[in-house]
């Protein structure tokens, strides 16, 4: 499954944005001091969605619009990826249902309710959802919409075209992995662009499915993925991500809980953008490898900006 072209980024970015225009990217002073780095942020948090995914969800309705055997569509979520789902679905007149693990943020839920979507409750983490919402989408005859495939890569890689294009000499830029649309569509990018800038992974202590494979060069899952930072608590890593990866990305690192709490304040009192567990997550990073960066320029994908009001009042008052 190759990463997409820069024609395929291209032509995906004109579809993205006849919909959703540009986000910022932004260099923050407070930001930069903190970090003790020229510190560039991608305002992914600023989509329609409150997240980038939803790039990569118009990209892949547009080519299921044009079929005449999709009445509806299903997919498993966290919560952006859902959103993304069911904006883009309802954009195409096409039904969504969207299978969530119990315990699921209810602030995310009300967002994709309010897009259209049906939401289904089972199973208790992201995996368990998504093994449930294949046998769901044969039931009902729905079309699966998975969170990893080619067009979805090709969607979510207009936000690094974008910042690549506006910031092409960034040294290194840190993007948070869950299932692996992001950080692909980044690698995706900067090799269509013949840059150089090192691409680093993201993941949670909690969560790491996407390091460990890493390290070992196959997938590896892990028994759960309880983490706060829900973007990212995959426990079953993607060997089609994982392939792309281990080629184009120079490292992964993962963050504790803690520090994400920290980087969401940080992110709130420096920028005065709020930011979710996975948004939050390369800052976190940039800051425990802030040594190894320092004076450089670095970049921060602020992937999502959606958390509960609960989660974020315990960010704001963790530092």
């Amino acid at each position: 499954m190759p990463l997409p072209t820069r024609a395929e980024i291209e032509a995906a970015a004109e579809l993205v944005h006849s919909v959703v225009t540009p986000t910022a990217q932004i260099c923050w002073p407070l930001l930069s001091a903190r970090a003790g780095a020229e510190v560039w942020v991608k305002h992914e948090n600023h989509a329609p969605t409150g997240a980038f995914k939803v790039r990569g969800g118009l990209v892949f309705m547009e080519q299921l619009r044009r079929r005449a055997d999709v009445a509806g569509v299903i997919a498993a979520t966290r919560g952006n990826h859902g959103q993304s789902v069911a904006f883009a679905a309802a954009r195409a007149g096409l039904k969504t249902v969207i299978v969530i693990p119990h315990g699921n943020s209810p602030d995310k839920n009300a967002a994709m309710r309010a897009f259209g979507a049906e939401l289904v409750e089972h199973g208790k983490d992201f995996q368990e959802a998504f093994e449930y919402s294949r046998e769901l989408a044969a039931e009902r005859r729905l079309t699966f919409v998975p969170s990893y495939d080619p067009l979805l890569v090709s969607g979510v890689a207009s936000y690094a075209l974008e910042f690549f294009s506006q910031v092409p000499d960034l040294e290194t830029i840190y993007v948070p992995i869950g299932l692996g649309s992001g950080i692909c569509g980044v690698i995706a990018a900067r090799n269509a662009l013949g840059l150089k800038t090192k691409v680093v992974g993201v993941v949670s202590e909690a969560a790491p499915a996407y390091a460990l494979s890493f390290e070992r060069r196959e997938p590896v899952s892990t028994n759960s993925a309880d983490t706060l930072a829900d973007g990212i608590a995959c426990r079953v890593p993607l060997a089609a991500a994982l392939e792309e990866i281990l080629k184009g990305a120079d490292r992964i690192v993962a963050v504790s809980d803690e520090a994400v709490l920290a980087a969401m304040a940080y992110y709130f009192s420096d920028t005065h953008n709020i930011a979710e567990g996975a948004g939050a997550a390369p800052l976190a990073a940039l800051l425990t490898e802030k040594a190894q960066l320092a004076g450089k320029k670095v970049g921060l994908v602020l992937s999502g900006g959606n958390v509960d009001q609960a989660l974020l009042l315990r960010a704001l008052q963790s530092v």
